[in-house]
């Protein structure tokens, strides 16, 4: 928990709070729905929390902005965020079952009334998105060809409507087919620990 307060001093009491007892909830769901590896359990503010947390130093969410979290596994990027940005709207999906009732009680544990989860894949939805979050999913051309057409056209951000993907290693062949329509961002400028060494934040317009 330590490292969180490192990185984001402002928070509020609410927030810290909530941030505590993201342990203990996750601990108790993963001993019966493995969402989190059992090696990485030991890391899981640097690994899961944190690194969530660094698309909220590449962008700051306004209030009222739609968010779509694809993927979510156990509910990261998209619950970190949440508490991070009380005031943004989060529709969290997964095309396990399993993995989004793990989230669904997480949500329901830390009462946080900006998210919404779905059972689904991103291709079946019809709602418009401010910006679409993912994790580690899949490639990124196989993440736009899923989640471009749900992108709202109107931007109230100074960045336009567009896919945030947390990667790592080489993603070059990835970027290829998006050229000049793209940003990369080392996470390690944020957080100096050994683990974000290699990982990035692309952002796809």
């Amino acid at each position: 928990m330590d490292i969180i307060l490192k990185y984001f001093p402002g928070l509020t009491e609410h927030q810290i709070d909530l941030f505590r007892r993201l342990y203990p909830i996750y601990k108790e769901w993963n001993e019966k729905i493995n969402v989190i590896s059992r090696k990485d359990f030991d890391f899981f503010y640097e690994r899961h929390v944190l690194h969530s947390l660094s698309i909220a130093k590449f962008i700051q969410f306004k209030p009222n902005t739609y968010i779509l979290d694809v993927g979510t596994g156990g509910g990261f990027p998209g619950v970190p965020l949440s508490i991070i940005f009380p005031e943004t709207n989060f529709l969290l999906v997964d095309s396990i079952g399993k993995k989004i009732k793990v989230v669904d009680a997480v949500v329901e544990h830390l009462a946080l009334k900006n998210v919404r989860t779905q059972w689904t894949r991103a291709e079946e939805l019809q709602e418009k998105f401010d910006f679409i979050i993912t994790r580690a999913v899949a490639p990124l051309p196989d993440l736009w060809r899923w989640t471009g057409k749900l992108l709202e056209k109107k931007s109230i951000h100074g960045l336009h409507n567009g896919l945030i993907a947390l990667k790592g290693g080489d993603i070059k062949e990835e970027l290829q087919p998006f050229k000049g329509r793209y940003i990369e961002h080392k996470i390690s400028a944020y957080f100096k620990e050994p683990y974000f060494e290699g990982k990035q934040i692309v952002y796809l317009s």
